[in-house]
Formats: structure tokens, C-alpha cells, sequence
């Protein structure tokens, strides 16, 4: 059977969600992993209210659409990263607070648990997210970084979110991480680090977006294979370089879709990921998960391209053979 094909609502969270499921319901998805923040999924309304979890998911299935993951990677991002006014943007009022460092990491942690017990509340055992990194600004080396302070850095992250996952294990709920630039873990190296920093621990893996990979210029498919037993949850982005000589691929700090940038993010099948080689990867492993279109792209309407994404998803995505293609020239035994 083909994968589900769903539509993550964090690009989309100024609309209602009844207005949102009734789009995406017409135009054919099979469902939405429901952002966090917005009017699509309230963490401490879940908590609060006894029907909230079942009314979101009873406005979805008027529409025919299911729910197999929710996303919070703005709270995440807050539990080891060094705070600044950027998160104040992004942050639930309540979990910013005053703003002191330590008490917005500390009340980002405890959304977080609540997270995997909304989740729970909802019927979905996978949340995706971010972890934030207390030593992503140290990604060069100058002035010279100490590198037991890169040791430390991976030791803070386990100490901040193995209480987290803690409760995400005894919920039954698994934390996806979205191995991506300004996280922990952003390529195979920094991945193989974090998982041995926080142990092999069931309720802890990954969040596979191949668009974080192509401007790094990795392997998607590899990190598939390698990571085999951590890909919980799969997005569907994709990413283009724009590398002229003139452009980086560290961005110029510009904004996304502004000229000179060394790469953007477009709509699914309009730039350089291979997803043929993604799906044999995920074919290979037995992922059998939804495929989640994360729709990003400046130049584009979003509402022509997630259908545009839609399609290309449901004509890219296939079945793995159950038989050997030569099985066929066998003959059949009297």
C-alpha cells in the first residue's frame, strides 16, 4: 500500500485549522502532522480540556483526514539553546516568561514533556521536533574552540533531554528529531554523537528531512541506510543550490528567497534532492510511515504548491517488489 501523505501545518498555522482541513481535505491529502503553535494544536489546551485531543481529531476525519504526528519544534528549540530575543518571537508568552535564560530552558523542557502527554491524549505516538544546541555557534573554529567545551555541549544536551524523553517513553510517545542546521545533530557525524550522548533509548530518534541535507552537500539515501533503526518520522522537502561562484552556501544572511543566496528551499520536486533514491532508501528499511510535505518556497503560491507537492509525492512514492524482478523465468515445479 502506498504511504500516507500528509501536510504539516506549521507553514500554514495563520489559518484555522477547520479552514486548513477543509482545504486539504478537497485537495486529496491523507492527512496533517498538526504544528504546535497557531490554532492547529494546543499543548496545554490538550492538557486542560478533556475533549480538546478528540475534537481536533474528529475535525480532521470530517474532512478524511488523519493525524500520525504532531510538530514542536519551537519549544524544543528552546531547551539547549543559548537564549536570546529571537526565541522571544517563536516562544509561547508563558514559556518565555521573564526571559532569563535559564527559566525559559527549564519551561521549555516541561512543555516538551507535556507535549508527549498531549500527544498521547491525541492517539499519536511520534513528535517531531527540534532539540536546539548549546554549541551550534561554535560550528567554526575561530577563535579556536576548546573542544572539551564541544564535550560538554553534548553532555548538556543528554542531562536537558533525557528527563524529557523520560516521559515521552512512559507516554509510548517517540521524539523525532529533525537533524537540521542549529540542532545537535545536523549531518552523520554530530547524528552518531547525540544518539551515543543520550544512549540508545526507544523513545528518542530522528525526524528525516532530506532538504537540510542537499546544501551540505550529504547523502540522503546513506543516511538512511545508516540510521535505520532511528527513522521515526520522514518529511518531504526539498532544496535547491544556487552556487554560482559568487554565492555561499552559508547564506550571506540574507533572507530566504532573496537573490545571492548559495541555495533556497523550493517545493517538493523542484530541486536537487533524489527522491527516487530517498524512497528505495526508505523501501530498504521498511519505513512505512507517512511521508509529510513540509511546503517551503518563496517563489511560489503555497496553495498551487502543496497540491503541486501532492501529486508529485503520490507519483514519486512506490512499493518495494515482493518478489525478485527474474522470479518470473522460474518454472513452476510438476
Amino acid at each position: 500500500m502506498p504511504r500516507a501523505v500528509t501536510l504539516f501545518t506549521g507553514q500554514w498555522a495563520d489559518l484555522p485549522l477547520e479552514a486548513l482541513a477543509e482545504r486539504t481535505g478537497a485537495w486529496g491529502f491523507d492527512g496533517l502532522e498538526l504544528a504546535c503553535w497557531g490554532d492547529q494544536f494546543d499543548v496545554a489546551a490538550a492538557l486542560r480540556d478533556p475533549g480538546y485531543a478528540a475534537g481536533r481529531r474528529e475535525r480532521l476525519e470530517r474532512h478524511d483526514l488523519g493525524v500520525w504526528a504532531i510538530g514542536n519544534h519551537l519549544v524544543g528549540q528552546a531547551v539547549c539553546d543559548p537564549i536570546d530575543a529571537r526565541h522571544q518571537a517563536v516562544l509561547p508568552p508563558e514559556v518565555w516568561g521573564d526571559g532569563d535564560p535559564e527559566g525559559v530552558r527549564e519551561r521549555a523542557a516541561e512543555r516538551m514533556q507535556d507535549t508527549a502527554r498531549a500527544a498521547a491524549l491525541l492517539g499519536v505516538d511520534v513528535v517531531t521536533g527540534f532539540t536546539g544546541s548549546p554549541i551550534w555557534h561554535m560550528l567554526y573554529s575561530f577563535p579556536p574552540n576548546d573542544f572539551a567545551a564541544i564535550d560538554r555541549g553534548y553532555d548538556e544536551f543528554a542531562e536537558r533531554w533525557g528527563p524529557i524523553i523520560d516521559v515521552y517513553e512512559a507516554e509510548g510517545v517517540r521524539f523525532a528529531l529533525e537533524v537540521h542546521p542549529t540542532e545537535i545533530a545536523y549531518d552523520f557525524v554530530t547524528t552518531r554523537r547525540a544518539l551515543d550522548a543520550i544512549g540508545d533509548r526507544p523513545g528518542f530518534g530522528i525526524n528525516f528531512d532530506p532538504s537540510h541535507f542537499e546544501h551540505q552537500f550529504l547523502d540522503s539515501a546513506a543516511f538512511i541506510d545508516e540510521f535505520a533503526a532511528k527513522i521515526f518520522h520522514v518529511h518531504v522537502k526539498d532544496s535547491r543550490r544556487l552556487l554560482d561562484g559568487r554565492r555561499s552556501i552559508l547564506g550571506g544572511h540574507l533572507q530566504f528567497g532573496e537573490p545571492g543566496r548559495g541555495w533556497d528551499f523550493v517545493s517538493p520536486g523542484h530541486g536537487d534532492v533524489d527522491f527516487e533514491s530517498m524512497i528505495r532508501a526508505l523501501n530498504r528499511i521498511g519505513y512505512d510511515g507517512p511521508l509529510s510535505i513540509e511546503w517551503e518556497d518563496s517563489g511560489m503560491d503555497r496553495d498551487w504548491g502543496a497540491r503541486d507537492a501532492l501529486a508529485f509525492v503520490r507519483r514519486t512514492d512506490f512499493a518495494p517488489s515482493a518478489l525478485g524482478f527474474d522470479a518470473a523465468f522460474a518454472k513452476e515445479e510438476a
